[in-house]
């Protein structure tokens, strides 16, 4: 299969359109339906943070969104033009919650923790025009044996 691109207005309206696409590549890589909405989730929130801090940048004007399939596997890429996003403080920041203590949480800051924990890879590059989630499940190949 080869790469599918998609390119939405950086609105959160437009978010829905990207996890029907998911869905439907997902669906024909026989996923598991658990693998399928973890992923719905994952890459919502990588768009949410598109949209949400992308929107930020002047010229910010969509996001690009490529499903890269292989044999192994199903590549996300979510990418904004907008302000750049520092990935590694965020990564660092993404550490499990401590006894299931909330009260120094702060509003937002879950994203990444979330995909990290709903994907098999979650990679932040900075841009020098924006920035590019990068999330990857593997296929499991157990389940086919």
């Amino acid at each position: 299969m080869n790469a599918i691109r998609l390119q939405i207005p950086a609105h959160a309206d437009y978010i829905d359109l990207v996890r029907i696409c998911l869905f439907g590549i997902a669906s024909k890589m026989s996923y598991a339906y658990e693998e399928m909405e973890d992923m719905k989730v994952a890459v919502s929130e990588a768009c949410n943070n598109a949209v949400i801090h992308g929107a930020q940048g002047a010229d910010q004007d969509g996001i690009d969104i490529c499903f890269e399939p292989s044999d192994t596997g199903l590549t996300i890429k979510v990418k904004n033009s907008g302000l750049a996003f520092h990935g590694q403080d965020a990564f660092d920041k993404a550490a499990p919650l401590p006894d299931a203590d909330v009260s120094g949480l702060r509003v937002g800051g879950l994203g990444i923790y979330l995909m990290q924990a709903l994907m098999d890879e979650v990679v932040v590059h900075s841009l020098e025009n924006g920035t590019e989630v990068v999330l990857t499940k593997y296929l499991n190949v157990s389940a086919e044996n």
